[in-house]
């Protein structure tokens, strides 16, 4: 499913413009990324869907493919997901 279908199947459901539709999703996945880019806690629980939280990886010692040089990766955090347990349940079922 893409964002168009997305927005297509909530502006049929709820009624609305595809335009304020798009809006609404727009500002719903900018507030989701803005959470998990803030310093703060990183995490957004939606309950009964999952929850999305950064996750720090340490530095390490990666490899070059090209030349075989060893190279050093820095520390960054990272976007996860945790699907809740009825996303799990729909899923398994």
């Amino acid at each position: 499913m893409t964002k168009a279908d997305l927005v297509e199947l909530v502006a049929a459901q709820v009624r609305l413009t595809k335009k304020d539709t798009e809006v609404v999703i727009d500002t719903i996945l900018e507030s989701i990324s803005k959470a998990l880019a803030s310093n703060d806690d990183g995490k957004v629980e939606l309950r009964g869907f999952g929850s999305f939280r950064t996750r720090q990886r340490r530095a390490r010692q990666g490899r070059n493919p090209q030349s075989g040089d060893a190279v050093h990766v820095p520390p960054k955090r990272i976007p996860f997901f945790k699907p809740g347990k009825e996303l799990r349940r729909l899923i398994d079922s």
